[in-house]
Order: C-alpha cells, then sequence, then structure tokens
C-alpha cells in the first residue's frame, strides 16, 4: 500500500473527502517526523513505537573495486511494532 492509496482507504471508511484526508495524513507524518527530528520517540498505541537509532562506524568493503572503507556512523529510524500489532500478524 503506497500513501494515494492509504488516503483512499481512510477516505471510504471515514466517508471524509480525499483531500482532508490527505491533510491530515501529511500532517500526521510531518509532526511524526519533526519528533524524531529533535530526538524524541513517538509511540502510537496498539500500532507501534518510531524512534532515532545510531549506527556505529564500521568497516566495509566497496563491492566494485574490492577496496577497504569505512562507513561512518549515521542515525536512521527503527520501529518496534506493539504486542496488539504483532498478535493480528
Amino acid at each position: 500500500m503506497n500513501k494515494l492509496e492509504l488516503i483512499e482507504a481512510v477516505a471510504s471508511k471515514t466517508m471524509v473527502s480525499k483531500k482532508d484526508v490527505e491533510v491530515v495524513i501529511n500532517e500526521a507524518l510531518a509532526t511524526v517526523g519533526k519528533e524524531l527530528v529533535a530526538g524524541e520517540v513517538v509511540k502510537l498505541t496498539d500500532f507501534g513505537t518510531f524512534s532515532v537509532k545510531t549506527r556505529q562506524e564500521r568497516n566495509g568493503t566497496n563491492p566494485k573495486t574490492g577496496e577497504k572503507i569505512v562507513i561512518p556512523a549515521a542515525k536512521t529510524v527503527g520501529f518496534k511494532a506493539s504486542k496488539g500489532l504483532k498478535a493480528k500478524l
């Protein structure tokens, strides 16, 4: 499911216009993004938790040349599904 399909599914179940649903979904996702950028954890009950994780610097190999390289430390987004969501799967 992509974003457009999500908007259509929510609009059909709630009888709200696609345009209004799109605004709400865009704002919700923007808010989650802002909180993650600020280093906060976002917990959505019965869905899961989004958090910022830090990957350590590590050694790697360039697949084209075989040359050894250092992959720098980086931040990434982690997601842990809630018990309720896991149970539904």
